[in-house]
């Protein structure tokens, strides 16, 4: 009976131990992707050349929302975004004027209600679907838009598509993210 005792003390003394260590851990710093507009993802270009990337959204999207909080918060594509491109996170109902490349884009119906910005039309060419991506080159030249949903792993196979110009050997995308073997396991 005192050894069980004993045994018991001693395992409670170990647990209270470990759950001081564990609770007295500082909290590890969550990755967050740098977004930007575009006019600073331009100006940025001047200074580093690199591709852009847009994630185009509406408040109202809850697909939107769901990339969001699932592959833009992933370790990975925080890693590539942040490292191989400007990220620029683009309202597509904004009130507020785009100044691209010399062009003046507005919302010509701000504050109404689902109310698209010209520079998000201009984007994806009148197919208004959000969540859509579209990425530049170091030129500010738009190589693709894209629309839809996706998850973290399709996230980044596209991400290295268009960062390695994979575009210049294939126009199947979808093939390459069938076959691309990258570090996100979802």
């Amino acid at each position: 009976m005192k050894q069980k005792n004993i045994l018991s003390l001693a395992l409670s003394f170990i647990f209270l131990i470990s759950s001081t260590l564990l609770i007295s851990e500082e909290p590890q710093e969550v990755p967050t992707v740098n977004w930007f507009t575009i006019e600073e993802a331009a100006e940025k270009i001047e200074e580093e050349p690199r591709k852009v990337f847009v994630h185009i959204y509406t408040d109202w999207c809850g697909f939107c929302r769901r990339i969001e909080n699932e592959a833009f918060k992933h370790p990975v594509i925080v890693e590539i975004l942040n490292e191989n491109y400007y990220p620029v996170k683009l309202d597509a109902e904004q009130d507020e004027p785009i100044n691209f490349k010399g062009d003046k884009f507005i919302n010509e119906n701000p504050g109404k209600r689902r109310s698209a910005h010209n520079f998000a039309i201009a984007l994806l060419r009148g197919q208004l679907s959000y969540p859509s991506m579209a990425f530049f080159n170091e030129d500010l030249k738009l190589i693709s838009a894209i629309p839809g949903y996706r998850g973290a792993k399709d996230v980044e196979s596209m991400l290295m598509f268009f960062y390695n110009e994979e575009y210049y050997k294939t126009k199947d995308l979808d093939g390459y993210m069938k076959n691309y073997e990258g570090r996100v396991n979802d």
